[in-house]
């Protein structure tokens, strides 16, 4: 029998909207199997070609201005502030192959493989061959050690189990992690970059060539364009502000979905709806935060329905909010400033059996 949700849920108080004694009386099914029926009445599984029509041209358009705006402002500081501004656009960029690779745009696996590689190889410079693997892996075992990839112990530790094993690096980090987490995003951009190119001499990586060209292309043209339009030491400094400031800004939309919820270890007996629920964190959003956060702010309903199109996401949480208050399900969702604070909480409690050893 699975053990109670109440029990695993750090923080996680159910938001009451309803109360099982006022559920309405469900047909037969997992309570996944209800929930879903719910959201395809509602329509919210529907493609949206509109919103995404929209949604890609708006952010083509801040591309292209961007890249037109670097020669416009000419041989000027205030190019610094440009390459932050570039930095929002190759977020935008990378929520939008994030969107093709859960062919919430294109129903189909070529039209979401091709628009995949222009938006995510070509155009931002990150390899969607081996993105959408290592993302593919973690929504199916989020949170799971050992099997979800973005909380294994590479760098940073996510529980005191990791931290009593880590060995060089994550050992030296670790210890300080929650100080050292924000500064170390400002790597991330290029991290990303390292890891989509050591991906073409790994295995499992399907159209290497094709990946490899689009991604030596997009460098060619990133670098060559920044030189062209600025003297050397203004395009180091613009190519510093724009890596460091993508870096952070990718870190922030992603790190509060989980970190800090639930670590899922074997002996755990959960059913997908509550795996999905319990180890992930949604954030209050707004018009502006959903844009900036490519609606992944809505978490818990993303990884319930990955192929949801992001507009419907809102809507969709009201619902699933509403259904794990009936059926008891803890279901977990606080303010942007508060994820981050969790976050680097969770991080110094997992750091303590490093410290201690120190």
């Amino acid at each position: 029998m699975s053990p109670e949700p109440t029990t695993l849920a750090p923080r996680a108080a159910p938001t009451a909207l309803a109360t099982p004694a006022t559920a309405p009386r469900e047909r037969e099914g997992s309570d996944f199997a209800q929930l879903a029926r719910r959201i395809t009445e509602a329509g919210l599984l529907d493609r949206r070609p509109g919103y995404y029509t929209a949604r890609f041209g708006l952010t083509l358009a801040a591309f292209a201005g961007g890249w037109y705006a670097l020669f416009a402002l000419g041989d000027t500081w205030l190019q610094l502030a440009l390459a932050a501004a570039m930095s929002v656009v190759f977020t935008q960029l990378g929520l939008l192959a994030h969107d093709l690779a859960h062919r919430q745009v294109f129903r189909g696996r070529r039209g979401a493989e091709i628009g995949g590689r222009l938006v995510a190889n070509l155009l931002m410079g990150m390899s969607y061959g081996w993105w959408m693997n290592k993302h593919t892996r973690h929504h199916a075992n989020p949170n799971h050690e050992g099997r979800d990839p973005d909380v294994s112990p590479d760098i940073v530790v996510w529980s005191q189990r990791q931290a009593r094993e880590a060995r060089g690096v994550a050992r030296f980090i670790g210890r300080r992690q929650a100080y050292l987490f924000l500064p170390l995003l400002l790597l991330e951009g290029l991290n990303l970059s390292w890891n989509s190119f050591r991906a073409l001499r790994g295995p499992g990586l399907k159209r290497r060539r094709l990946e490899g060209s689009l991604l030596v292309l997009h460098f060619a043209a990133y670098l060559g364009v920044v030189l062209a339009a600025l003297p050397a030491g203004k395009a180091i400094a613009f190519l510093a502000v724009h890596q460091a400031v993508l870096g952070v800004h990718l870190g922030c939309v992603f790190a509060p979905n989980h970190k800090g919820m639930l670590m899922v270890t074997p002996e755990m007996r959960l059913d997908f709806l509550r795996r999905q629920v319990l180890t992930s964190r949604n954030v209050r959003g707004n018009p502006v935060l959903d844009t900036l956060m490519g609606g992944l702010n809505y978490q818990i309903e993303h990884h319930l329905f990955p192929s949801m199109p992001t507009a419907a996401l809102p809507r969709a949480a009201r619902i699933t909010r509403r259904f794990c208050a009936e059926k008891g399900i803890p279901y977990y969702e606080t303010g942007l400033l508060r994820s981050y604070r969790e976050i680097l909480t969770h991080l110094h409690r997992t750091g303590e059996p490093l410290r201690a050893d120190h």
